[in-house]
């Protein structure tokens, strides 16, 4: 239920999703790990933009 449900004469919530975390709007993905500049090579062997210099 995009408003979370409740009984009776409720009033809305924030948007949640049917398993109850935040949707519409609120930001799900978290900043990239400071170690990610470290990582020169993936593992499948292809070099990767970035990097220290």
């Amino acid at each position: 239920h995009p408003h979370g449900g409740g009984e009776g004469k409720t009033k809305g919530k924030h948007p949640e999703s049917p398993w109850g975390w935040k949707t519409k709007g609120y930001k799900t993905r978290r900043g990239k790990k400071y170690s990610d500049k470290f990582i020169l090579v993936s593992r499948k062997g292809k070099p990767l933009k970035g990097g220290v210099k």
